[in-house]
């Protein structure tokens, strides 16, 4: 049976469309799942780890107004992470996450488990909202497994 991974790498070469990520609280992790794919570069053009609010900013533009507003961990971060990484990695389609891992971090409104992720494309820019239950680990797989979903939805409804 394929895993996840290898199911949207077949796909993107399929469409002949190229991946980047920008990745924040599953720390590289998604990067991981799509390079452990013989031949994803012929798709993967690469990540950012962005964890640190400066990275978000300096690396691939998310707003500091925007940070500022709604937090690292919101919809709006997460978009502009995916849109900024898209630019930067000069990929078709990018993935992109921010969310609170745990044990710790948690703050009012933004419990341990809640993870937001972008995907950017020429079409359009959006976002999904996660609430997981487990530990650190459990909760950057689950996330990691949720966008790599999303994304062969994504790719299974393009023409």
């Amino acid at each position: 049976m394929k895993g996840i991974e290898q199911e949207v790498g077949d796909l993107l070469h399929r469409k002949g469309l190229t991946l980047g990520l920008v990745e924040s609280a599953t720390g590289g992790l998604i990067s991981h799942l799509i390079t452990n794919v013989p031949g994803s570069s012929d798709y993967y053009k690469g990540s950012v780890t962005t964890y640190s609010n400066q990275a978000k900013i300096d690396l691939v533009g998310v707003m500091e107004e925007t940070i500022k507003k709604y937090g690292a961990v919101s919809p709006q971060v997460a978009e502009e992470m995916a849109k900024g990484g898209r630019r930067v990695l000069d990929a078709d389609i990018c993935l992109a996450d921010t969310g609170v891992a745990g044990p710790g971090g948690a703050t009012q409104g933004k419990p341990v488990g809640l993870f937001y992720v972008g995907l950017s494309h020429k079409v359009g820019t959006s976002s999904r909202k996660h609430n997981f239950q487990g530990n650190r680990q459990q909760n950057k797989q689950a996330a990691a497994e949720a966008i790599l979903s999303w994304l062969k939805e994504y790719l299974l409804g393009l023409d």
